[in-house]
């Protein structure tokens, strides 16, 4: 195997000598895109408006969000030694869990679009929200990444509100979707 795939996946803490056969077999026969890849998670995970820190914990929730028990375990890890606490960790699964939630109720609400469903209450408990251990502006932040691979048009049009309106700018949500986007292509291979 190549040497830019095993660099690839020492970004995210996996070790050279693991096997993905997806991987594997992209990169015996186009090592160009794993060359790409290796780019573009190592650009997306320096961001300049996202801390390690952060960066990781956005990839954890999109590992979290896919299911990729791989990668929850490596990110986790690397989380730990980028300075996260358990208590942040933990709050990232809790906010993809919730967000599933939403993000299904909502894009019901907004692809059916009748009186009834958008005046009546959600009755989903979101008590998380209020008081995050990330911070309002991160937990909007990385509540709007989840809804944007989730694909609810409402959630994300609100949560880039509410991120704004804590404090980020634009290039900092682009370079929190772009993460996502990569990570998630990364994840497709493993």
């Amino acid at each position: 195997m190549s040497e830019t795939k095993d660099n690839l996946l020492a970004e995210i803490n996996i070790p050279a000598t693991e096997s993905f056969a997806l991987l594997d077999t992209l990169d015996a026969a186009d090592h160009r895109y794993i060359k790409d890849l290796k780019i573009n998670v190592s650009n997306a995970l320096r961001a300049q408006t996202l801390t390690e820190k952060e960066a990781i914990l956005l990839a954890l929730a999109v590992s979290v969000n896919q299911k990729h028990t791989r990668t929850i375990d490596s990110l986790t890890e690397l989380a730990l030694t980028k300075g996260a606490t358990d208590a942040e960790i933990n709050e990232i699964h809790a906010l993809v869990s919730l967000l599933n939630a939403n993000n299904i109720f909502y894009r019901f609400k907004h692809m059916v679009d009748k009186e009834y469903y958008n005046t009546a209450p959600a009755g989903i408990r979101m008590s998380i929200m209020m008081n995050p251990v990330l911070g309002k502006e991160f937990f909007e932040l990385a509540s709007l990444t989840v809804s944007a691979i989730n694909g609810c048009e409402m959630c994300v049009t609100s949560h880039e509100q509410s991120v704004k309106n804590h404090g980020a700018t634009e290039a900092r949500i682009l370079d929190a979707i772009r993460l996502t986007a990569i990570i998630k292509s990364l994840i497709v291979l493993l």
